[in-house]
């Protein structure tokens, strides 16, 4: 549809023949722009209609030639004009990096240093779990005197020690252990950035852990625990410090964040996007409807932007990121807003209901700027949950059912999978069959083996 005004002592054939070409492009393309020339004192408005939004385009009436292309009073913003984050931004959005600041308005945690060995046992191919006992060196377990190795049972405790990977990490091993203890006996695990919520089907559906081998079996089963170990720092900018140096992901120091396990009411928890230090956009994390948060939105937008103001808008080191926040309410006491995690403003963030684009393209310095809080509404398909959260990383139901079942069903699996790829171990798949036999003759009517080499 074209909405045009004109005022001419006579219509130019041209502006005739470029308007009936227009409306026709105008049916066969939602965002289609043609120029019209102007003749004489003709003043006129031409616009266009894109699904519901009308762009108007205006001429200036200096314009002298008729094919100077009409400005575009606002250039949207695409997915490819997101600003890259530095290096350091990644950094400082990493549990271990602000925790110690906002340590009074966030659960209780504790913050276990990581060393090489764990790491490379995280990145190591496999899944053996280590005793849930503690770990004794095996230095301690020499007396000085005879070494162990010089018993005749060396042979044993060294494939002992092979099977036991802990022995890598004692430290790290042990102050699991206490930490659990200390934490009331289940806890949520994580590393900088990520936790392994893609892996929580290996334990039941859920990042409860009340042992370590609760804890490795989700870290070691975690696609996104591995994306913080190897590519926290895809798509930055390499930026260098005052030094000249860039950071590289050697330099980051990795830490296993073990929070005390709470009955998490997922219905008020929240995502908010800051940008430029001031909060633009809120969503729910939870993406099923809720009645509740349709009365009582007005509320909760209001907390969180106390609890911003006061703890987080001038002292986090970064204008750009995303926080999320748990708002649990009772009737004996108030509603009190605690910080859950930091995360990069960046395009690996999961923005939920919104889309990047849309928050690029919010401007917060106009005038009575308000945040647009986003909730799931009931008539909404997303409300339904016809797809399952992180299905892509997921395994076949035999694989759960061995991680359930502990270290020997998982080892008992891995055999039975060995013989299965194999064909051994009375599966039922043999090396050959006569079937076989009939397709690996040759022309010749010989039978080859496997080096194309007739046999005799």
């Amino acid at each position: 549809m074209f909405l045009f005004l004109f005022q001419s002592q006579f219509i130019d054939p041209l502006f005739i023949i470029l308007f009936c070409i227009n409306s026709w492009s105008g049916r066969h393309s939602s965002r289609k722009l043609a120029t019209i020339p102007k003749s004489n004192s003709c003043i006129f408005f031409f616009g266009v209609v894109s699904g519901v939004r009308v762009t108007p385009l205006t001429t200036s009436p200096t314009m002298a030639t008729a094919s100077t292309t009409l400005p575009s009073a606002h250039e949207e913003k695409t997915i490819n004009d997101f600003p890259l984050p530095t290096r350091q931004a990644i950094v400082n959005c990493g549990y271990p990096e602000w925790h110690k600041k906002y340590r009074s308005i966030t659960g209780k945690a504790r913050v276990i240093p990581l060393t090489a060995g764990f790491i490379e046992y995280l990145k190591a191919d496999g899944i053996i779990l280590p005793p849930d006992t503690p770990v004794v060196p095996i230095s301690d377990r020499d007396s000085g005197v005879f070494s162990v190795s010089n018993t005749d049972d060396s042979d044993d405790d060294d494939d002992e020690d092979g099977e036991n990977p802990a022995q890598n990490f004692p430290e790290v091993h042990a102050a699991i252990i206490n930490a659990i203890a200390e934490l009331g006996g289940s806890v949520y695990p994580k590393l900088n950035w990520s936790a392994p919520k893609d892996a929580a089907f290996m334990l039941g559906n859920t990042l409860k852990c009340s042992s370590p081998s609760d804890v490795y079996l989700l870290l070691k089963s975690s696609n996104f625990i591995t994306h913080d170990l190897e590519h926290a720092f895809d798509e930055t900018i390499d930026t260098p410090d005052e030094n000249g140096k860039i950071l590289q992901l050697s330099d980051v120091e990795y830490a296993l964040v073990l929070r005390k396990w709470v009955d998490v009411i997922t219905s008020v928890e929240f995502r908010c996007f800051v940008k430029e230090r001031k909060i633009v956009a809120i969503t729910q994390r939870d993406l099923n409807h809720y009645d509740f948060l349709e009365t009582e939105k007005v509320e909760f937008l209001a907390l969180i932007q106390e609890f911003f103001s006061r703890h987080l808008e001038k002292t986090f080191p970064e204008a750009d990121f995303v926080f999320d926040v748990y708002i649990p309410k009772t009737l004996l006491t108030e509603s009190r807003v605690w910080l859950v995690d930091i995360n990069p403003y960046a395009p690996k963030t999961d923005t939920l209901t919104f889309a990047w684009k849309e928050i690029l393209n919010i401007d917060p310095s106009v005038p009575g700027f308000k945040p647009e809080f986003r909730i799931i509404k009931k008539n909404d398909p997303e409300a339904y949950g016809f797809a399952q959260p992180y299905s892509a990383h997921k395994l076949p139901r035999e694989v759960v059912d061995a991680a359930a079942g502990g270290a020997e069903t998982m080892l008992q699996f891995k055999n039975d999978w060995r013989h299965i790829i194999e064909g051994l171990g009375g599966t039922g798949i043999n090396d050959t069959s006569d079937d076989d036999d009939e397709d690996e003759k040759d022309d010749n009517g010989e039978k080859e083996d496997g080096v194309g080499k007739a046999k005799g």
